[in-house]
């Protein structure tokens, strides 16, 4: 998972555009002491940027920092695709995996304001296959125990659920049976589907206990559909995408975009990076994932947890 989440795990308002697009968007370059910041010291992001291209440790990066609304600094640096030649571009289109949880919780909390439901409402009420979950008992991968209380709206939202990822050490190997996934992977279910094959299985611990960070924004993501009436992608892209012009976000892009992709690599056991190919390929924790998911497979499965690409520039738009 470190190909990815390494790249991608920043800071909300450091965010990755170019000085061309950000011009073309009607959005002003300002200096950086108009907002109170140290344009010697912003500098400093560029400096860092490049010598992680030099070192090899990374393929390339664009850097965005915006402060009170305004953006302050803008770099672009190293490739999109290495093997290509090809640089970094000011609309290339990333994976931007966990950075989809927070669209999919701003939906979530519009749905809320609207009065669809009550942060304090059990799932089961929306999603009865998450009635009378079970829990998994400490210190055993086997024996269950019914849960002490209900799984809420609030706990999905808190990472309080119980619910887990597939590279859990206990409960791991049942959700790889079970086929679940976690958005980085082309998968042939569709979202509701995927969540009734999770409320099967037990949870790793009670509902509000502790913080487990997990697959419970993907539930999520299904509450949007019931919520709204409408499929998951068709409501972000109606409530959000197209009121902020994020004209390259969704979860999967159409051929002719295929070619704005910023390529994956990982790194050799020498750290230096190396291009990841097709196919299902081994990550971190035992984790599979595959880099065609955005324009490959079935193209059904809509993961509120981790499933969007997006450019830089949308998701400043968002941010």
């Amino acid at each position: 998972m470190n190909w990815l989440l390494r790249v991608l795990a920043l800071p909300a308002a450091l965010l990755a555009v170019s000085a061309a697009w950000v011009l073309a968007q009607d959005i002003t370059l300002i200096e950086p002491n108009e907002v109170g910041l140290s344009a010697d010291r912003l500098d400093h992001i560029s400096d860092v940027m490049e010598a992680y291209v030099e070192a090899k440790k990374i393929a390339g990066t664009v850097t965005l920092v915006a402060r009170a609304g305004e953006v302050a600094h803008l770099g672009i640096t190293g490739m999109q695709d290495v093997e290509a030649g090809k640089g970094m571009q000011e609309d290339t289109i990333f994976r931007i995996a966990s950075m989809t949880k927070p669209i999919t919780s701003v939906a979530v909390m519009m749905l809320f304001e609207e009065g669809h439901f009550l942060l304090t409402d059990p799932v089961s009420k929306y999603l009865p296959e998450f009635k009378d979950m079970r829990v998994l008992v400490e210190d055993s991968s086997e024996a269950i125990e019914p849960a002490k209380r209900p799984i809420t709206i609030k706990h999905l939202l808190t990472h309080t659920s119980g619910l887990t990822y597939q590279w859990n050490a206990r409960l791991g190997n049942k959700y790889q049976a079970a086929g679940i996934t976690h958005g980085l992977i082309e998968d042939p279910k569709t979202i509701a589907e995927g969540v009734k094959a999770l409320a099967a299985l037990p949870l790793l611990h009670h509902p509000g206990n502790k913080f487990t960070y997990s697959l419970s924004i993907d539930v999520l993501g299904r509450l949007v559909e019931v919520w709204s009436g409408v499929p998951f992608d068709e409501c972000l892209r109606e409530r959000i995408f197209d009121p902020l012009e994020m004209e390259d976000t969704g979860f999967f892009i159409p051929e002719e975009k295929v070619g704005r992709l910023a390529a994956v690599y990982d790194w050799e056991k020498g750290g230096a990076i190396r291009r990841v190919g097709e196919g299902p390929q081994p990550g971190d924790h035992g984790m599979v994932h595959t880099v065609t998911y955005p324009y490959k497979g079935s193209k059904s499965y809509y993961s509120g947890g981790g499933g969007l690409v997006s450019t830089i520039g949308d998701y400043y738009r968002f941010a």
